[in-house]
């Protein structure tokens, strides 16, 4: 059991803990989750023992492990698979006295707590974690000086799964994983043997791996039990509750203070007066916990391109004469929203990269909109911002003809206020990094964002301002993300990148996830899983009003785009009405407007199919909700 019995610790002078306790059971998952810079992670230190309280305590068992990834495993010669394994450091000096053992006492000692640790599995075992953290037998043989530091924070992970401390600490682990390796780990965690705390951002993790949510706001501790959208919505009754309180108290004083000022003075009331102000001395302020504010992203809008925006056909790519991508058939219009799908290392960056322009098209034909405007965000964006320069110092370079109002404004769009935009980038938070490199992204209004791993770093309300910024933005999104709740509430179209190419992910996004579990994405039917695998018919469960919500939102942007194909389509068709177009000297441009026609046609066949599939899965939704 883990206690933590008022505890108070400060920071330069601002208090973090204030007499703040939670007790959590053994055993038990909890997500730990509140704003960022409110202390989660020196909680991690208290719990360590890294920093010493001001003031309380913190209990665990006796002989309590406690394990965490506090840094990437150092580059070395050492394989990953025997990194791993030293990390069960009982195993390693019991194996290593075994070779000079001669006591044949001690000799048996040993071997019988070899066997009792399972030592003899521990290969197979440290294999099979670092193949979910995405290395296959090839690379776990590999020395750890192969790999970049991301995938060696993935090594680090490994380790300390392997050595399944008694109290397991983790701190943003999925920021360095891919939607593979998150969903492996949010599997593995549930089913952990011992205790485990975990800071997360990622609601899918925080709903599917953890039974409790430890929630830090206003200085203190408050355990809520279920996973986090059951906390989410307890928390929204108790703000509730606490604003209604806070309310009526604010009516009850003022009463009693108009009272008190107009009699106080007159004799025959001075004592029910004095009274009522010593009632308003008794009454203690109620209130509500502080609110995260919701601090918006503001993409610019774009102006309306004819679709398609991009078209590619019989496309491949790689680097230098490897290719990575091939047989690409893939077209892009304005408002679609695409999850590109697939495990590491098939290609999801690659095709990105072709996208934005950033890699060369080696075979077929890539047609683009002669305007059309790309915006590129990925993680290691973040690191390449310059420490030294100020966010407002960044745009400058950007925009040098813009005022400093005008600046600061699209700064203040993204969320960085008056006191980050003079800031150095190297002073501001992961969010605050996150947040300027999205805004440089945007800043040319692009008609096509395409967006690697966005929300590392995002707390959660951030998290939740970006899905409706990107539900209102009117561009193309191609999205990369380990975050299912992102993906599930932006995108409407998926693609899986996998042997080589891309194709139609033609399921859901929970039928993915199925497949990733149970390890036959790969080499399966782009399409989903066949027929003869589909299980027996069950009652669709209740859906959550995020799921509700969701649907709704698909729906809207169906119609939306269905009516915006619509309008196009009269426009062009009043365009070849137009008599003087068929003139012979305008051949060339007759042909290019009837191109555009057909295409719209097409396009509206494919949105009429896409708003019939959202009509039918929101009227199945709330058939099921209506139970």
């Amino acid at each position: 059991m883990l206690r933590i019995d008022g505890i108070n610790y400060a920071i330069a002078g601002r208090p973090l803990f204030e007499t703040a306790s939670a007790t959590i059971p053994t055993g038990h998952k909890v997500g730990l989750v509140g704003r960022n810079g409110t202390g989660k992670t020196t909680l991690f230190n208290l719990i360590r023992g890294d920093l010493h309280l001001d003031g309380g305590s913190i209990s665990l068992p006796s002989r309590a492990r406690i394990g965490g990834v506090a840094q990437e495993v150092p580059s070395s010669d050492v394989s990953l698979l025997d990194t791993v394994l030293a990390a069960d450091t009982e195993r390693a000096d019991l194996l290593a006295e075994s070779e000079t053992a001669t006591d044949p006492g001690r000799i048996a000692d040993i071997q019988t707590r070899l066997a009792d640790i399972d030592a003899w599995s521990a290969e197979a075992r440290a294999s099979t974690i670092l193949k979910g953290l995405g290395f296959d037998e090839a690379a776990q043989a590999q020395p750890c000086s192969a790999f970049s530091g991301g995938w060696r924070m993935r090594v680090a992970l490994a380790a300390v799964l392997f050595s399944a401390p008694d109290l397991l600490l983790l701190d943003e682990p999925t920021n360095y994983l891919d939607l593979e390796g998150a969903l492996w780990l949010e599997n593995y965690l549930a089913k952990y043997p011992h205790t485990v705390l975990i800071i997360s951002h990622d609601r899918g993790l925080l709903n599917r791996a953890v039974g409790a949510i430890l929630h830090l706001e206003d200085r203190q501790l408050t355990l809520y039990q279920g996973p986090y959208d059951q906390f989410a919505r307890q928390r929204a009754e108790r703000l509730a509750q606490a604003q209604s309180m806070a309310k009526k108290q604010e009516a009850r004083r003022a009463h009693l203070q108009s009272y008190v000022d107009r009699f106080r003075y007159k004799a025959d009331k001075a004592k029910q007066a004095q009274s009522r102000l010593k009632a308003l001395a008794r009454m203690q302020p109620i209130t509500t916990p502080q609110e995260a504010a919701l601090r918006a992203f503001s993409f610019p809008e774009p102006e309306d391109l004819p679709p398609p925006i991009l078209r590619l056909d019989g496309g491949s790519t790689g680097y230098g004469d490897t290719t990575v991508l091939n047989r690409l058939n893939l077209r892009i219009d304005q408002d679609d929203r695409i999850a590109l799908l697939g495990q590491n290392g098939q290609g999801k960056s690659t095709l990105s990269k072709l996208l934005s322009d950033r890699l060369p098209l080696m075979e077929g034909e890539m047609v683009r909109s002669t305007k059309l405007r790309v915006g590129y965000f990925a993680q290691h964006q973040v690191d390449e911002l310059d420490v030294s320069e100020t966010p407002l110092e960044h745009l400058r370079r950007l925009r040098p003809g813009e005022t400093p109002a005008k600046l600061r404004a699209r700064l203040g769009g993204f969320g960085l206020m008056s006191a980050q935009a003079e800031t150095p980038v190297g002073d501001l938070s992961g969010g605050q990094k996150a947040r300027l490199s999205l805004l440089i992204a945007a800043i040319d209004a692009p008609h096509m964002l395409i967006l690697d791993e966005p929300t590392n770093h995002l707390d959660i309300e951030s998290r939740e301002a970006l899905v409706e910024a990107l539900t209102d933005y009117t561009g193309a999104v191609i999205l990369v993300s380990h975050d299912m709740h992102l993906l599930s509430l932006v995108a409407d179209r998926l693609w899986l990148v996998s042997n080589g190419t891309v194709q139609p992910w033609e399921d859901d996004l929970d039928a993915y996830r199925q497949r990733l579990l149970s390890g036959t994405t790969n080499g399966s039917k782009p399409g989903g899983a066949p027929k003869r695998d589909a299980p027996a018919p069950q009652r669709r469960p209740r859906p959550t009003k995020d799921e509700m919500t969701a649907l709704r939102s698909e729906l809207r942007k169906s119609e939306a785009r269905l009516e915006k194909l619509n309008d196009m389509h009269s426009k062009l068709s009043t365009k070849l009405a137009d008599p003087e177009l068929y003139d012979n000297n305008r051949s060339d441009e007759r042909l290019v407007w009837q191109k555009k026609f057909a295409e719209v046609e097409s396009g509206i066949e494919r949105a009429e199919a896409l708003w019939i599939a959202a009509q039918e899965k929101l009227e199945a939704a709330e058939q099921a909700a209506r139970g």
